[in-house]
């Protein structure tokens, strides 16, 4: 299911004459040193807007302050303009207090384009005349505002079958004023947004389909067919192909479901062999995750539809690399099975020889994350990688520890801080989880290699131990880095910034960044 994709392009004309049916600007809120002998509740306009505030005479803040803006983050205000500016609706967003002597951060652009859009759904066409500064942190900022305005935009399309008094379409046609229209940089940032973006959104459209439409051999078929169109080579291999392969995780977690398990494989080659690094990206596709036999409570279990978001973000973070063309070899494995209770589940007790090898004894049929992902990191491994990245909804000891906005990073100390910074460029915060000793050995089994969690079903450091299981499958010579996303793959609460209700498409972007990363400096 696609949901609708809102368009984006570049303008250069005056933000006051532009024919729109809203015009998006910027206001700061003031600190007490700004707003010595100013008005009360005076605001600051943004760069952007300065043929609109001379088109109301200088009473523009003035207004807004008394409609209530504040100019606080994400804060969106709509003024009629009466026919003062060619649009006939001018929308503040907030953006916090001035920077000193500095644009706002990217991701405080990024947030305000996705508030702004999101709240002028059912207007057709939206114009944003947001502060883009023109110096060398221009593309970074037009990054921001791009991307934040088509995630904004975003509505899952869902499955009403009658229409519904006050729904109001998503903005279909988003114009951003910038100095240049024909500027090269500039349309290679939107170039850019407009693959990133539509590949998140992918993301989410996946995450969001309710999980009896989106079980393995469908999901499979559906990354498939996106990715041969996108140019990229694929491999699906059935339950046939993953019981021959020997791949034990996989297919013992499928073994309770009538739909059988997957494991897809992507592959990007780039022109001339690129710089002949080799990038692998595995992510987390339990479409549907009960609990098995360990079965989880009834409350919020239907969330678990999304426990495949890590299998979703590599997907489509493969369909950016397909059209991004980095000089760098990435390939994407995306293990996935449904974890049901059933008289052929596998049980509490089992061991199961995974696709490496390694005996690993089942203490806990919900751990299943880790048993898929192991298989799809030993055969990531045994294809041959540089770096790789792999990313799932694996523990709610993530939600504990780091909330729902900030993923865990576990792993290679230099790449966990690669991870990191790559967040904080993205707007997709991680933060770097260590692997204790103490965490392994509370995991040793006394008839198996591995125990699956802690041998005394121990849930302190529950983060850790999927780290230190996931680790035990990956080769010596090759960086790594899990990426915890229990919390930000989801979001249940209300819309906010960029973030609609549902699917987040958390980290395709942070992928997307690390591959060019790799790409640019090895």
């Amino acid at each position: 299911m696609t949901s609708p994709r809102t368009t984006l392009s570049l303008v250069d004309t005056d933000p006051a004459e532009l024919t729109v049916d809203a015009i998006v600007i910027g206001v700061h809120s003031q600190t007490a040193e700004q707003s010595s002998g100013s008005p009360a509740g005076a605001l600051l306009l943004a760069s952007g807007a300065e043929s609109i505030a001379a088109a109301f005479d200088g009473k523009l803040t003035e207004t807004l302050a008394l409609l209530g803006a504040t100019g606080g983050p994400g804060e969106v205000i709509k003024l009629a303009t009466l026919g003062t500016i060619t649009a006939p609706v001018v929308t503040a967003v907030g953006l916090g207090p001035e920077p000193s002597g500095a644009a706002p951060a990217p991701e405080a652009l990024r947030r305000a384009a996705g508030a702004a859009v999101r709240a002028l759904a059912g207007a057709p066409r939206v114009a944003l005349a947001l502060p883009l500064p023109d110096d060398a942190d221009a593309p970074a900022a037009l990054r921001a505002v791009a991307e934040g305005a088509l995630l904004g935009g975003y509505r899952f399309a869902g499955y009403k079958t009658k229409p519904q008094p006050g729904r109001r379409e998503p903005v279909a046609d988003v114009l951003i004023a910038v100095p240049d229209a024909a500027d090269a940089t500039a349309q290679a940032e939107v170039t850019r947004a407009l693959a990133v973006a539509g590949a998140v959104l992918t993301s989410r459209d996946w995450v969001n389909t309710a999980p009896n439409e989106l079980r393995p051999p469908a999901f499979a078929e559906a990354v498939a067919a996106a990715a041969r169109e996108a140019g990229l080579g694929v491999e699906v291999l059935d339950e046939a192909a993953l019981s021959s392969g020997g791949y034990g995780g996989i297919l013992a977690v499928g073994q309770g479901s009538e739909a059988p398990p997957r494991l897809v494989k992507l592959t990007y080659t780039p022109d001339g062999g690129g710089n002949c690094k080799r990038v692998a990206l595995v992510g987390k596709g339990i479409t549907f995750d009960t609990g098995g036999i360990s079965i989880k409570p009834a409350q919020g279990m239907w969330e678990m539809k999304s426990d495949m978001a890590g299998a979703a973000a590599v997907g489509a973070a493969m369909l950016a690399v397909a059209a991004l063309k980095p000089s760098v070899a990435v390939t994407g494995y995306l293990p996935m099975a449904e974890n049901m209770p059933s008289g052929t589940s596998y049980r509490p007790g089992d061991v199961i020889t995974m696709y490496s090898g390694k005996k690993v004894e089942v203490l806990n049929t919900d751990a299943e994350g880790r048993m898929i992902l192991a298989d799809g990191i030993a055969r990531a491994c045994e294809d041959g990688a540089d770096y790789l990245f792999e990313t799932s909804t694996l523990t709610g000891g993530q939600v504990i520890s780091l909330g729902k906005k900030i993923a865990g990073v576990m792993g290679t100390p230099e790449l966990c801080e690669r991870v990191q910074a790559a967040g904080e460029a993205t707007g997709e915060p991680a933060w770097p989880m260590p692997l204790p000793d103490d965490v392994r050995k509370g995991m040793d089994s006394d008839v198996a290699d591995i125990s699956q969690v802690n041998a005394g079903m121990d849930r302190a450091g529950h983060m850790l131990q999927g780290g230190v299981f996931l680790r035990e499958f990956v080769t010596e010579d090759v960086a790594w880095a899990h990426i915890d996303i229990a919390g930000p793959g989801y979001h249940s609460g209300e819309a906010t910034g960029y973030w609609t209700k549902g699917g987040t498409g958390v980290p395709v972007r942070t992928l997307v960044h690390l591959v060019e990363d790799v790409a640019a400096n090895g």
